[in-house]
């Protein structure tokens, strides 16, 4: 049979504690297995797209505990691991691994402990299901998925159709909290290019058309259209090409923008505002300007507050203390490409505390990504993630709700409203922190 349809019973109540046990006792005896495998993708941190070794790492990993696994699927750096416990398994539940890192930085979001969790995640579960094999029938499934830090691969392979048949997602982000529920923004980024005239900066410099003014210009546009903004819009960004010699009236500028807002509505609002911004610059300069983005939009993160708060029951059976602190809970967030995941099924993004309270996208961080102390608050979010999908499968109430919720959410985010960081918080106990 499939998962369990029943009323939650006493007996169906014993048997899925069981099962969170046995995941938990399953992730501690795979413990050393899973720091070697985060510290392999730690030590050689990769691009976005590249992550040539963490790829074989992973497909690795789950081969050799007999997974089946596509090793390039849809991208070349992606994959997708599969388990069933039956044949007639009909509840799909999906784990999702990161593994990219950041130019210079390398591993300073600490993707490579989001590869773990994932990772650990599913084998507790799996090994959870064996034991219920022939009571309770379900599909798990990992995916690899390439290139948060730029581009979005989750987007690719949404675009693929690999979310289609997965009824719940999950993954966990590490950051200085313990957090259920954080409201990543959604993210559009722009590439500005300007073009002007070459000519003798001191000779005959009204010869030339300046495209650095007009790259000054942009970026003092959108400083003072900053006034103008919501409090909860950022714009940041930096000039990537300012010319070639000072005596040389600059033919080429090149800018690079992040532009974030709570709810596409919104983005698309702060866009149309910005793109007036850079037009008014080639405008007032007299150079040609190109507005294109490099790759895909990120969506905001829709909030299930059922999963939130089942996420945060089993926590706290494990020892995780979520944070209350009002300054944490306030702050603005980043984005993640899980945004998008979001809107096609019902998912998880918690974030968890490793030990640390470097910040994200620093040195710092990077440090403590790849210290033995992020190795216990990993395992533990593992545990609570394997733990959560584990109250999905055995409660079916639980599923409903979770399946109602994600309904309602979004009907509300493609109606252009969105739903206010106090509400998400106020059910689900979520957090902020800064993450990419």
């Amino acid at each position: 049979m499939g998962p369990v349809r029943e009323q939650c019973t006493a007996d169906n109540m014993y048997m899925l504690e069981k099962c969170k046990q046995r995941a938990d006792d399953t992730i501690e005896k795979e413990s050393e297995h899973l720091y070697q495998l985060s510290q392999d993708i730690w030590r050689e941190p990769e691009l976005a797209y590249k992550e040539q070794s963490a790829h074989r790492t992973l497909t690795q990993f789950f081969s050799s505990r007999s997974w089946q696994v596509q090793e390039h699927y849809h991208l070349d750096t992606a994959f997708r691991a599969h388990w069933s416990s039956g044949p007639s398994a009909c509840l799909h539940v999906a784990f999702l691994c990161e593994y990219d890192a950041l130019p210079e930085l390398g591993h300073a979001c600490g993707h490579n402990l989001i590869a773990e969790v994932g990772a650990a995640a599913a084998l507790g579960l799996r090994a959870a299901m064996e034991s219920v094999a022939s009571i309770v029938q379900v599909k798990i499934t990992v995916l690899g998925t390439p290139a948060e830090e730029e581009g979005g691969g989750k987007v690719d392979l949404i675009k693929a159709g690999a979310f289609e048949d997965v009824d719940v997602v999950f993954m966990a982000h590490p950051a200085q909290d313990d957090a259920a529920y954080l409201p990543d923004v959604a993210v559009h980024d722009v590439t500005v290019k300007y073009y002007g005239k070459a000519s003798h900066a001191a000779a005959y410099p009204w010869e030339g058309i300046n495209a650095l003014d007009a790259a000054i210009l942009a970026y003092n546009n959108l400083s003072v259209l900053r006034q103008q903004m919501k409090p909860t819009w950022r714009v940041h960004g930096i000039i990537k090409h300012g010319g070639v010699k000072p005596n040389i009236v600059p033919s080429y500028t090149e800018l690079e923008f992040y532009l974030r807002a709570p709810s596409r509505k919104e983005l698309d609002d702060l866009e149309k505002k910005a793109n007036a911004c850079f037009k008014a610059a080639a405008a007032a300069t007299g150079c040609r300007v190109e507005v294109c983005s490099s790759g895909h939009d990120y969506y905001n993160v829709l909030p299930n507050k059922f999963l939130a708060k089942a996420y945060r029951e089993n926590g706290k059976q494990l020892g995780m203390k979520f944070t209350t602190d009002e300054l944490v809970l306030n702050a603005l967030s980043g984005s993640t490409d899980f945004g998008n995941v979001t809107f096609e099924v019902p998912g998880i993004h918690p974030y968890f505390f490793i030990g640390s309270d470097a910040l994200n996208h620093t040195e710092e961080y990077t440090k403590a990504a790849g210290s033995k102390e992020a190795q216990f608050y990993t395992l533990r979010t593992a545990k609570s993630l394997a733990m959560t999908a584990l109250d999905v499968i055995f409660k079916p109430d639980l599923l409903k709700s979770v399946r109602e919720e994600w309904k309602r959410v979004k009907q509300i985010e493609e109606n252009g409203d969105s739903v206010s960081p106090e509400k998400s918080r106020e059910s689900s106990g979520g957090a902020a922190c800064a993450s990419c």
